[in-house]
């Protein structure tokens, strides 16, 4: 089976694409399958990709090269924000199960199979339409291997540790801002700072100027060592996007921040349904918010409730789900069929 991923990511546009589709590579390596991925981005991924089989492709502006160079595939997933209609429909063609990574709805996708993980997916008003499938909710979100399983992690009853993560970069700043904060009001917590490949130089060296005693800077962990951080962590501050996710999944109470507009729904559903404690916008972000956030989480009632929540609600097998109902699709051919005969949404 040939298997080829299309995605993007980097330094200024995050690595958030990047995490979930190597969630789903590594739901098609279990199955016995070493797909390829392409990525409009930079060489920073490669912290994140690691041993995946990768490299750096413009696709999106160069969709051309991708069908003279793989020609024909068995499942074809492509997950992009800047990727236009068009060339969602030249490339395709090229698979005999073409997938979508959807979040919105943000465009009206080809034939092949929409996929989007968030929790209220099934209120999108997606087209009904001949020769599209979709798998739809938090059964469907990916999470990297390492989160699949989860040991059990108890809720202390005083708060000795915070971990600082805002994924693979911070063009926004914010590490900096919060870590400042937490020296200067709780200077006896250990706090534990992830710094991302596409972090730039003067966030760093800011981060280790104002970094006291009890301040660890942990530089381009990969997704082990984040784990092993969010389970030995009390709680955490953490922006909006894929790192959410697996803070929810081990359970670690957090404040989150929203770094960019397509945040904004997930981080508010979150809080919604108790799986994080506050929320802030990055540009509204106040000292007095992130004191007082972090001293009402002291309540180990507080956290233990959020927590359990988090748990409960994130099982963490959405990149298995995804790839089972791809692999169904292509063995029977009935995506194949559909998008001959034009059969709406195929049920597995």
């Amino acid at each position: 089976m040939r298997v080829l991923i299309l995605t993007e990511g980097g330094k200024g546009i995050g690595f958030g694409h990047i995490t979930r589709m190597l969630a789903v590579y590594q739901a098609f390596e279990e199955a016995g399958v070493r797909p390829y991925m392409l990525v409009k981005g930079d060489n920073s991924v490669g912290s994140v990709l690691k041993e995946a089989r990768w490299e750096i492709l413009d696709w999106v502006n160069d969709p051309a090269s991708v069908k003279e160079r793989f020609g024909k595939v068995d499942i074809l997933m492509i997950d992009s924000y800047l990727a236009p209609r068009e060339v969602y429909e030249y490339l395709s063609k090229m698979a005999k199960v073409p997938a979508y990574y959807d979040d919105f709805g943000r465009i009206e996708y080809p034939c092949g199979v929409v996929i989007n993980g968030w929790f209220r997916a099934i209120e999108i008003n997606y087209p009904t339409k001949l020769c599209v499938k979709y798998l739809l909710g938090v059964e469907f979100l990916p999470l990297r291997k390492e989160f699949w399983k989860i040991k059990k992690k108890e809720t202390k009853d005083n708060i000795e540790s915070i971990l600082i993560t805002f994924g693979g970069s911070d063009p926004k700043g914010v590490t900096p801002r919060a870590l400042k904060v937490l020296v200067s009001h709780f200077p006896n917590l250990i706090k534990r700072v992830i710094i991302g490949r596409g972090f730039g130089r003067n966030i760093i060296e800011y981060c280790k100027k104002i970094a006291d005693e009890k301040t660890k800077i942990i530089y381009f962990p990969d997704g082990g060592h984040i784990k092993n951080l969010m389970l030995k962590s009390d709680i955490a501050i953490s922006a909006g996007g894929q790192t959410l996710h697996e803070l929810a999944r081990v359970g670690v109470p957090t404040v989150a921040v929203i770094v960019a507009n397509n945040q904004e729904a997930q981080v508010k559903e979150f809080f919604s349904k108790g799986l994080i404690h506050r929320f802030f916008y990055w540009n509204e972000l106040k000292e007095e918010s992130i004191v007082d956030s972090i001293k009402s989480l002291q309540n180990p009632l507080i956290r233990k409730r959020i927590s359990e929540k988090a748990k409960n609600f994130i099982k963490g097998q959405g990149a298995r789900k995804i790839v089972k109902c791809l692999y169904e699709l292509w063995k029977t051919g009935e995506m194949k069929e559909c998008m001959e005969k034009g059969i709406t949404n195929v049920d597995l």
